[in-house]
């Protein structure tokens, strides 16, 4: 298929009737489709012209009974295969897209499923959804294009990057040479998982905060069976590489407690009830971001385990009453 951009949007909706038509067996031909869809001839023929050379359709041509077959019986175009209900649903999609939309990838995906989706402009059934079906506005952390593609190629090629990184504790940037893992998406922002040569460990790097990014021409192996959800410990607190094992205690009271009960935190997650709430318990390799999340939860969440945890959430406590003082 050539380039998927060069497709004009105001086509697609005759593309996937023509499509309908061909596929029915009843050999239509330019007139009878230009009729039936309320357009010209010489538009038709275009239509045909942009399936066979864009799409690869197989339509050919019968003289006999003068109009348009596909020579492989069985094909449709992608869309084809999916139930108006499936297409309604990539349509409802497109619209939670917009949690990717600081990456080169947004316009892509997008440009992808309003191709898929088009037979809903076509049936009159498109746009009731796009203000009723909602992804509100979050930050996000744009990413360079350049890098973004750098990253992509050495997932592909298991080749090895070299980039300058500024991490949050940073203050100027470092050369860092890692072999990519993995890309994640977290809280609005991209991040390459890989192995840092320099720490002679795995580690986190937010793509935003990288630069002048570039392949080299070292390769590597990927570890066997490597994937990031195997170090998350069983819990689901978003990214956050750590390699012990807590065994986390923390009671919730207050309007807090049924928005928590609602949610799996952790794949072996316990919950007893208590007079003023809940105590939630479960095991994670996450620590910082389960100190952010009890942090998160203000008043209505204390830690009772490990101590660890009870040591950072009451020193971060003090600080905050520290400055609170202190205004």
């Amino acid at each position: 298929m050539n380039d998927r951009k060069t497709l004009p949007k105001t086509a697609l909706p005759r593309i996937f009737f023509i499509d309908r038509e061909i596929a029915s067996g009843k050999y239509p031909n330019a007139p009878f489709l230009a009729k039936k869809y309320e357009t010209s001839v010489p538009t038709i023929n275009r239509d045909i012209a942009l399936m066979r050379d864009q799409l690869n359709a197989p339509i050919e041509y019968d003289p006999l009974r003068r109009g348009f077959y596909y020579s492989k019986k069985t094909y449709r175009l992608p869309a084809g295969y999916a139930s108006a209900d499936d297409m309604l649903a990539l349509g409802m999609v497109r619209n939670l897209l917009a949690l990717y939309q600081g990456s080169p990838l947004y316009a892509s995906v997008v440009n992808l499923l309003e191709g898929i989706t088009a037979p809903l402009d076509s049936e009159g059934k498109a746009g009731w959804y796009e203000n009723r079906v909602i992804v509100p506005p979050v930050a996000c952390a744009p990413v360079n294009e350049d890098a973004w593609n750098t990253v992509i190629t050495g997932l592909r090629g298991n080749k090895i990057l070299c980039f300058e990184y500024k991490g949050v504790h940073d203050r100027e940037f470092k050369a860092r040479r890692v072999r990519p893992y993995q890309l994640l998406f977290d809280t609005s922002s991209w991040f390459l998982l890989g192995y840092s040569e320099e720490r002679k460990d795995i580690r986190l790097f937010a793509l935003p905060r990288m630069r002048n990014a570039e392949l080299t021409g070292d390769t590597f192996t990927m570890p066997r069976n490597y994937d990031y959800r195997g170090l998350a410990g069983g819990s689901y607190f978003g990214l956050y590489v750590g390699h012990k094992t807590y065994k986390f205690s923390i009671a919730v009271s207050g309007e807090e407690t049924q928005w928590i009960r609602e949610r799996t935190w952790a794949a072996d997650q316990r919950i007893k009830e208590t007079e003023d709430g809940i105590i939630i318990s479960f095991t994670s390799h996450q620590f910082d971001k389960v100190l952010q999340w009890v942090l998160s939860q203000g008043m209505y969440a204390k830690p009772l385990a490990p101590e660890a945890l009870v040591s950072e959430w009451e020193r971060h406590v003090g600080q905050m009453y520290k400055a609170l003082r202190e205004k």
